[in-house]
C-alpha cells in the first residue's frame, strides 16, 4: 500500500507507526524516499495523531514472530478507541483491512471517521469485478 501511494501524482507524507520490532523494511523506506515520499518512523501514535489525515490500522500478525512470547510483547501496543481518537482531527478517517482482532475497539465503530466497513464493502466489489474479468464475463452486459 505504501509503495502504491508513491505512484500518486503528489506523493503523500507517510508516518509509519509501529513498535521497533515491526518497522517497515529499510529497503521499502528507501524506495519510498527515492520516489519522493516523505517517510517518518515512530512508535508514538498519540504524538502524531493530531496531524493525521488517514490512519490505516493493521493487526499485529502473530505469524511474524518466532515465539508466542515475542508476539505477546507487542500485541495490543496500539488500540484505536474513542478516547484515543479524541486527539485526531475531525477530518481523519480510519481504515483497516478487516477482520480485526483487538486493534480497533468496537466503541469506535459508530464514529463517522470509521470507514473500514465501507472499505470492506468496496473491496468486495473490486474482487467481484476482478473475478468477472478473470472468468471472461461480458462487462458491457452488466
Amino acid at each position: 500500500l505504501a509503495l502504491l501511494c508513491s505512484r500518486l501524482a503528489a506523493p503523500p507524507s507517510l508516518v509509519l507507526v509501529s513498535p521497533p520490532e515491526l518497522r517497515m523494511p529499510q529497503a521499502v523506506c528507501d524506495k519510498l524516499r527515492a520516489r519522493g515520499v516523505a517517510v517518518e518512523e515512530t512508535d508514538a501514535l498519540r504524538q502524531v495523531l493530531p496531524q493525521t489525515d488517514v490512519l490505516y490500522v493493521t493487526r499485529v500478525q502473530r505469524e511474524r514472530f518466532a515465539t508466542e512470547e515475542a508476539y505477546r510483547a507487542v500485541a495490543g501496543s496500539y488500540v484505536v478507541d474513542k478516547a484515543l481518537m479524541e486527539a485526531a482531527p475531525p477530518r481523519c478517517v480510519v481504515l483497516h483491512p478487516l477482520p480485526r482482532v483487538d486493534e480497533i475497539s468496537t466503541d469506535f465503530d459508530a464514529d463517522p471517521r470509521a470507514r473500514y466497513f465501507e472499505q470492506m464493502e468496496n473491496g468486495m466489489y473490486v474482487r467481484m469485478a476482478l473475478l468477472a474479468l478473470v472468468l471472461g464475463a461480458d462487462l458491457a452486459a452488466l
